[in-house]
């Protein structure tokens, strides 16, 4: 805003009346003068007076926000820059970093053999003597394995708005099953390598945890659009003493049939130990973006039942390994499917209401899922083998059936699975502790399940 509509006072000499004297219009004269500087006093002040409340709310604008001084014209500027702003941060350019390109990657050719890292060959030997060395970081504690939960999300923004608030309740999701189970949990959202982006994105991170946390005896990846809906149960640890691997999947699937849906990589367990390094090892090299990415996608497509023509990802890559090199590998994996360590959403989450009257948390299996993977649905990206709006409807049941086991526990629960909104179900009491020791959830964690109510 300027100041342009103020502009000079002309002033024109008028004709002093025929009865008016020298000496009256003397006086006459000053008075006017008189009165101009007057006149034009009050105008400055006027001005000055406009002028600071202009710069006064320039100030305004700066601390508080736009808020009611923002005009349309204002508004489209603010929502252009943000934009502008986000679309800079998607696109992993950084315009204070002169070194940083817009578009910096790595040629990779078909002849070069991509690695993780530096081949190690003694981990076994190297982590038993750090173990003995640091006693203050044991891998088993209680008798129980130490185990990390690993999850994460692209760094970006997401495409959606309404995914960065699911992939909020799905991160307060897992945080409230590990609380409960003591696991320790890594939230990622950083690439620790470019040409692993994508679905490779947990290969690289996976060897980094292991190496980086010795006294960690399972590592555990979680996809980010999978669910804990059973916050009672507990993998049964004892049952793989022998396995360093253990995975959701069908035997017949992967030897008889090789489909490419045998196995399913969203939520699977890895021990640290030099054999799952060097798995990482020979899985990796066909996970490079671009050519090579490309090749092994025809090779995968080939020869697994089903499976579509795309290029490589970890799922097929894994289950093409453990067929093609059974003898080296598939002794040491555990196919898991006595417990859904992954349940397929969309057979699951229309059951919760039958599942609360006629079972109860604790079970892991189709009766009560441990964990329910959304499989096809994005709410973070563009894209999606689903509806939008079937999606977040089913995250939104999910969240709250498992929401539901946990805020019991102070009394509470929601009014709906599709409301956030919660309701008393245990009023207050002088007597608190006696309600805890009541409560099925702490008895179901120490290996006694209670009724489901």
């Amino acid at each position: 805003m300027g100041l342009e509509f103020f502009t000079a006072q002309k002033r024109g000499s008028a004709q002093l009346p025929s009865s008016t004297t020298p000496k009256t219009a003397a006086r006459s004269a000053a008075a006017g003068r008189t009165r101009s500087r007057s006149v034009l006093k009050t105008f400055n002040n006027i001005k000055i007076t406009i002028l600071c409340g202009f710069v006064t709310i320039l100030v305004l604008r700066g601390t508080i926000g736009l808020g009611n001084y923002s005009t349309d014209a204002e508004d489209q500027t603010l929502a252009e820059e943000t934009n502008r702003i986000l679309a800079e941060i998607r696109s992993g350019y950084d315009p204070t970093d002169p070194n940083d390109p817009i578009e910096q990657q790595r040629d990779l050719f078909l002849n070069e053999t991509y690695t993780l890292g530096p081949k190690i060959e003694s981990w076994d030997e190297d982590r038993k003597i750090w173990l003995s060395r640091n006693p203050d970081f044991p891998n088993y504690v209680n008798g129980k394995p130490r185990v990390l939960l690993v999850t994460g999300s692209p760094p970006n923004p997401c495409d959606n708005p309404i995914g960065d608030h699911y992939l909020l309740k799905a991160i307060k999701n897992k945080i409230d099953y590990c609380r409960l189970h003591g696991i320790e949990i890594v939230y990622n959202m950083a690439h620790l390598d470019m040409e692993l982006a994508g679905y490779w994105a947990k290969l690289p991170l996976i060897r980094k945890l292991m190496l980086s946390h010795p006294e960690v005896e399972w590592i555990w990846w979680m996809d980010s659009d999978a669910l804990f809906t059973d916050m009672v149960f507990e993998i049964p640890y004892g049952k793989y003493d022998e396995y360093n691997m253990v995975i959701h999947g069908y035997p017949d699937l992967l030897y008889n049939q090789k489909s490419w849906i045998a196995l399913n990589t969203g939520s699977f367990l890895f021990r640290n130990c030099q054999w799952s390094l060097d798995l990482l090892d020979v899985w990796a090299p066909m996970g490079p973006k671009g050519p090579i990415r490309d090749e092994a996608g025809k090779i995968l497509t080939a020869n697994l039942k089903g499976r579509p023509a795309f290029e490589a990802d970890d799922q097929s890559a894994l289950i093409y390994l453990l067929i093609s090199q059974k003898d080296t590998w598939m002794n040491k994996v555990f196919v898991e499917n006595s417990y859904y360590l992954h349940g397929y959403w969309a057979g699951l989450v229309d059951q919760y209401e039958e599942m609360n009257e006629k079972y109860h948390p604790g079970l892991g299996d189709e009766r009560w899922p441990f964990v329910t993977h959304f499989v096809g649905c994005k709410p973070c990206g563009s894209y999606g083998d689903y509806p939008v709006e079937r999606c977040l409807k089913s995250m939104e049941r999910a969240f709250n059936f498992a929401d539901n086991q946990v805020i019991k526990l102070y009394g509470f629960r929601h009014k709906g699975l599709l409301s956030p909104k919660i309701k008393r179900i245990r009023n207050e009491t002088v007597t608190p502790l006696e309600s805890v020791d009541q409560y099925d959830f702490r008895h179901a964690v120490h290996g006694e399940v209670g009724s489901n109510s």
